[in-house]
């Protein structure tokens, strides 16, 4: 059975999508999914890469082709209120659920769905009462929760850049990084011992670099 390790940050709408098709882009394979809750905005500063929301045609095609995706997949997805925004609480209460930097498909879900389904502000603070509320039982009860969540967090994004992550959704099996909604396909083919990952993963990344510098 292969290890996935699933990055994700609850800002982005496509590590939401990826969140809800991955167990269909899957389905028949055997697999561990381990969910590992990074900062996005560090992973995209490492880069200086401004992302979708710094660039503002980019920002309205992102929102129309995420809506227009999870109509389309059949996955409930409402923008939120405003977007983007910062999301460190979100990530923060989702590590209080863990003591390892890791948290299950419920937490992740409970989260994403908050997020992305209706259409709220993400971080209006009755929600955010709310939403802790539905994460009670997952919750770790230590006085030390609070601040081993910040550095879990650290860690993992971290740990995230040190292995080539530069965004999410991002998914790592046996030290191969695959990127984005639309890498599921490939994912699988992955899984499923296709033998083009053999013979073409790394030649296909080794074509010279064509600009000067």
């Amino acid at each position: 059975m292969k290890e996935i390790t699933f990055y994700l940050d609850f800002v982005s709408p496509y590590a939401w999508l990826a969140f809800e098709r991955l167990p269909q882009a899957l389905e028949g394979l055997s697999y561990h999914l381990r969910y590992r809750p990074v900062l996005l905005g560090a992973l995209l500063k490492q880069h200086t890469n401004p992302g979708p929301a710094g660039i503002a045609p980019k920002r309205a095609w992102t929102y129309r082709h995420v809506s227009w995706l999870g109509h389309s997949l059949g996955v409930g997805l409402d923008m939120p209120a405003r977007h983007p925004f910062p999301p460190l609480p979100l990530l923060r209460l989702a590590l209080e659920c863990s003591g390892d930097g890791f948290v299950n498909r419920f937490v992740a879900g409970t989260i994403l769905r908050h997020v992305w389904q209706g259409g709220a502000d993400a971080l209006d603070p009755a929600r955010l009462d709310a939403l802790r509320a539905a994460l009670a039982d997952q919750l770790r009860q230590d006085e030390d929760a609070p601040e081993r969540a910040k550095r879990l967090l650290r860690e993992n994004t971290e740990a995230a850049a040190a292995g080539g992550v530069f965004g999410v959704p991002a998914f790592e099996v046996e030290g191969r990084l695959f990127w984005g909604l639309d890498s599921l396909p490939m994912l699988r083919a992955c899984l499923d011992g296709d033998a083009w990952f053999d013979q073409h993963w790394e030649r296909a990344a080794s074509v010279p670099q064509g600009l000067g510098g």
